[in-house]
């Protein structure tokens, strides 16, 4: 196994350390913990820099999700995630008794067979209903992890997979068949595929006399309403040609929702699938928003406040999980995202753009920040409109990336965003997708999944852990369950110009004896053990002294004996 850049004590780097006033007693520098001034510095021959980082095992715990791990991409990439979401633009239109779907303005408005090959599924097996949902859950049962299905709600899917469909084709057309929430009729396993119409109650009946209902071990979990409706007009002109209205996503969310809850009761239901902050503020300003908006203070507030309401007129919660898409809109010389801009300042811009997720003393170069400061971070401010507009729904990310997935940048910023997610009470994250050259972005997700190859995860239960640098050191941890003896520290050192010694404090009940560490950096996209951790990083008092090496990402596992 390779060996890392050494995590150990330096024992003259310390005592210079203490001779220059940097440290006090050997607890580290004492800045405020929300300063973003780095600490008092010590740039010897051997470190950039130092941080102290702060753990308390006792303090601030809380659940940390299991299905914050997720992906939406069929390919499995070796990963263990938890869910995996089947979702994007081809699912708006995809007709689920025949198995045909719709591009859109992705490409040329084509209807055709794409879900089926890009699966993978056989030819043999293309006509048989529901076989792109069926196989897509199945293959994920196959990786141990849960399913998101997305069920059609713009009104109307493919009717064929003759290609193009021109404007003149715009429905209502014989390009397109409708969809009706409800059969009001018997279900059958062998619907009708010449009788213009598609029921989606009756894809839920067809899952859960399959697979059982959404408790049940096989079951599917979560439904999906449809995906980013903000944007049909422009992504699915053909299908829905006019700006999707405010209310109009209420209604059609409320009539979808409470059919899906006929038949699975307990099913979690997912909306309104917003793909980004633009529409979070306002839904892309249709024409309704003026007159329906209520002076809400953005969209976010106002679809949860209606569907509260839902709730009150039709007796049960249709509204389960809000589901959002985030895909950063900080910049360096280009935005991080979808070009993977790799100028020296979009590096520095992607390393610290999941601060944007929590950190109220970070301010990212980009238009949110500009036009609206007062909306970010972004994660406890999705959360306080739940608190305020309709208490215990959660709150899931079902499509999100960082770019720039296959370098250490893009890997640090990956598991990052992880760790913010686990921490800050995101219940459901899928990474957009993942392809096999991805092996930072992998890397990252190992990390905390099975960083050791053996299936070593990170804890369940997130614990109090800061840093008091945060331009440079990221830090998370957690313990399983309630039972502090196994520390599991998440520490990711962004600085490019060399490593940074970092001071731990450990506070809390239990006293660490031994430990491992397990790592990735810029050298390399594998995670290997750090070997001699355990002989050189002293456990035995209330602080430790390491290095973390520049540019990397550490799992390091704290146990009393």
């Amino acid at each position: 196994m390779r060996l890392r850049y050494v995590f150990s004590i330096v024992l003259a780097t310390v005592a210079l350390v203490l001779a220059l006033g940097a440290c006090d007693s050997g607890s580290g520098p004492s800045l405020p913990e929300d300063s973003e001034e780095s600490p008092p510095g010590n740039d010897g021959p051997d470190v950039e820099g130092t941080a102290t980082v702060s753990i308390h095992t006792g303090e601030d715990r809380s659940d940390i999700s299991p299905y914050v791990y997720g992906s939406n991409q069929a390919q499995s990439s070796g990963n263990d995630f938890t869910v995996r979401r089947l979702g994007g633009n081809r699912l708006t239109g995809y007709n689920w008794e025949t198995n045909y779907s719709n591009a859109g303005s992705d490409y040329q408005h084509s209807s055709d067979d794409f879900l089926l090959r890009n699966e993978g599924i056989p030819e043999s097996e293309w006509r048989e209903p529901a076989k792109v949902v069926t196989h897509f859950h199945e293959e994920a049962m196959d990786m141990g992890a849960e399913t998101v299905v997305t069920l059609q709600m713009a009104g109307w899917v493919s009717a064929d997979n003759d290609g193009t469909v021109t404007e003149e084709e715009t429905v209502p057309s014989p390009r397109w068949d409708s969809v009706e929430y409800r059969k009001g009729a018997s279900y059958t396993q062998s619907p009708d595929t010449e009788d213009g119409t598609v029921y989606m109650d009756e894809l839920v009946h067809l899952l859960t006399e399959r697979y059982g209902g959404a408790s049940t071990e096989e079951g599917v979990r979560w439904y999906s309403l449809d995906n980013e409706p903000a944007l049909w007009s422009s992504t699915h002109p053909r299908i829905h040609p006019e700006q999707t209205g405010a209310q109009e996503i209420v209604n059609r969310t409320t009539e979808l929702a409470s059919a899906v809850k006929a038949v699975d009761p307990e099913s979690q239901i997912l909306g309104p699938v917003l793909y980004g902050f633009g529409a979070y503020l306002d839904f892309e300003g249709p024409s309704d928003w003026s007159s329906v908006s209520g002076g809400h203070d953005w969209f976010v507030s106002y679809y949860l406040d209606q569907m509260q309401q839902a709730e009150q007129t039709h007796g049960t919660r249709l509204l389960d999980v809000l589901d959002v898409h985030w895909y950063p809109e900080a910049r360096g010389d280009n935005r991080i995202v979808f070009n993977d801009g790799n100028t020296e300042a979009d590096i520095e811009a992607r390393l610290q753009a999941p601060r944007t997720l929590w950190d109220s003393t970070y301010t990212e170069n980009s238009w949110i920040a500009d036009c609206c400061s007062e909306d970010l971070p972004i994660l406890p401010r999705l959360q306080q409109a739940i608190e305020e507009h309709y208490p215990g729904t959660k709150l899931a990310i079902t499509e999100y990336e960082y770019g720039a997935m296959n370098t250490i940048s893009g890997g640090l910023a990956q598991a990052d965003a992880l760790g913010a997610f686990g921490k800050y009470g995101v219940h459901l994250a899928t990474l957009w997708g993942i392809e096999d050259g991805d092996e930072y972005v992998a890397s990252a997700f190992d990390l905390y999944r099975n960083y050791d190859g053996e299936g070593g995860t990170y804890g369940n239960t997130d614990v109090r852990a800061t840093t008091d640098d945060r331009q440079n050191v990221s830090v998370y941890a957690s313990i399983e369950d309630e039972d502090p003896s196994t520390l599991h520290v998440i520490l990711i050192n962004k600085n490019r110009d060399g490593p940074f010694q970092i001071q731990f404090d450990l506070q809390g009940s239990a006293s660490y004896s031994t430990g491992d560490a397990w790592q990735f950096d810029a050298e390399g996209a594998s995670i290997d053990e750090v070997e001699s951790f355990g002989d050189d990083v002293d456990l035995s008092g209330d602080s430790f002294s390491y290095v973390a090496p520049q540019e990397s990402a550490t799992h390091l596992i704290l146990r009393t004996e």
